[in-house]
């Protein structure tokens, strides 16, 4: 691999601001930064551009669609995994963690079966990938048939990140039994009866999860697998989780519920749609209401990757914080969080996963993007 000489970027770094500087990128590593020349490298002007870390996205359901576009309109698992690949590296999204939900009750992707399908499709594509592309399989702790199944994607290596979530109506994203059954009828299209069979199994089957939780964490943290918990709605259950080995809320519901995970040292993680719609698809807290309350550790592009970089660039005047501090909700923090010392930081000796960004009338755009010192995304922008 040639060695790369970026310049004139401005660039991010863990606590500051470089001007006018340079990074140089020898074997897929940053070799140096601003050094006082870059002789016997390929220069790359980036006069103009921000140069951040490529980002690391903790939890993003898109492949989903991909594979599925429409209710039991399918595509080839490969196919789907290479458009999800290309769709995030040109988002400057550099390892993403493809959440994928093992919710047999909810049919389509989310049978266990299909869902465990496409999680080997993910692993068998990333040889091949622009981008790093892992796995984050969502247990649905209400489903008793999906544990030997998540079981053997561990033994495998198949999976990176593994998170609980409880979807029973009553708590977390579904406050009572008509929110649920909306979602159902929205999603699945089911008829009045479907819809009563299926609240009444999900209630059924909330028996024994607690053991069944214990399970899946024990064996994962053997695996060294980080473990993430989902759509917390009180402090209580905040400090349940963490007694099991929990270190990661994503999507909290609330302020207090953020507040206890972060007192317990666990990181939260927020989606960058909130930042920029305004409010939560579910009523949930504000993710820029956790910012300003400093209790938001990571972004993520949760349903839509395209959305990180915009928000990343939005939140300083939006949030008063620095745009250091935000780029590390996208990078250092969740990087930390995932157990990846090897990236997340423009630092020497760290993975030269890197985004330079463009500003086309205020809207941030990724213009180039290298994944461990390879280029694998450009757009040439008029009038940047």
């Amino acid at each position: 691999m040639n060695p790369l000489y970026l310049t004139g970027a401005r660039v991010v770094l863990p606590d500051a601001v470089l001007e006018d500087a340079a990074v140089l990128i020898e074997d897929g590593v940053i070799a140096a930064i601003d050094p006082e020349s870059g002789k016997g490298a390929q220069a790359i002007d980036l006069r103009g551009k921000t140069l951040i870390p490529g980002m690391i996205d903790l939890h993003c359901d898109a492949l989903e669609k991909e594979v599925e576009p429409r209710p039991n309109v399918h595509f080839p698992l490969d196919f789907a995994c290479a458009q999800a690949d290309k769709r995030n590296a040109a988002a400057g999204v550099t390892t993403v963690f493809h959440a994928l939900s093992f919710a047999n009750e909810e049919l389509g992707v989310r049978n266990n079966a299909f869902a465990a399908s496409v999680a080997r499709a993910v692993h068998a594509w990333n040889p091949h990938g622009l981008v790093d592309n892992r796995v984050h399989c969502r247990y649905e702790v209400t489903d008793p048939t999906a544990p030997d199944i998540l079981l053997e994607l561990m033994a495998a290596g198949e999976m990176h990140l593994l998170s609980v979530m409880d979807h029973s109506p009553g708590q977390g994203q579904f406050r009572d039994i008509a929110a649920y059954r909306d979602y159902l009828a929205r999603t699945y299209k089911k008829t009045e009866g479907e819809l009563d069979a299926l609240v009444e199994n999900k209630l059924a089957q909330a028996e024994g999860a607690m053991a069944r939780i214990r399970l899946l964490i024990d064996a994962a943290q053997a695996q060294g697998i980080h473990v993430a918990s989902h759509d917390d709605d009180t402090p209580e259950k905040v400090e349940t989780l963490h007694g099991l080995g929990v270190g990661i809320s994503e999507f909290p519901i609330n302020l207090e519920s953020a507040q206890a995970a972060r007192e317990r040292g666990m990181s939260t993680v927020f989606g960058a749609p909130n930042i920029l719609r305004g409010k939560s698809q579910s009523g949930a807290m504000r993710a820029l209401d956790a910012v300003q309350a400093g209790v938001a550790d990571c972004l993520c592009a949760d349903y839509h990757p395209a959305t990180l970089i915009v928000a990343v660039f939005r939140l300083p005047e939006l949030a008063g914080i620095t745009l250091a501090d935000a780029v590390r909700l996208v990078s250092a923090n969740p990087a930390r969080a995932a157990g990846l010392t090897d990236r997340g930081e423009i630092a020497v000796g760290r993975r030269a996963d890197l985004v330079a960004v463009a500003h086309i009338n205020g809207l941030a755009q990724a213009s180039s993007v290298f994944s461990a010192g390879k280029p694998v995304f450009e757009a040439r922008f008029d009038h940047v």
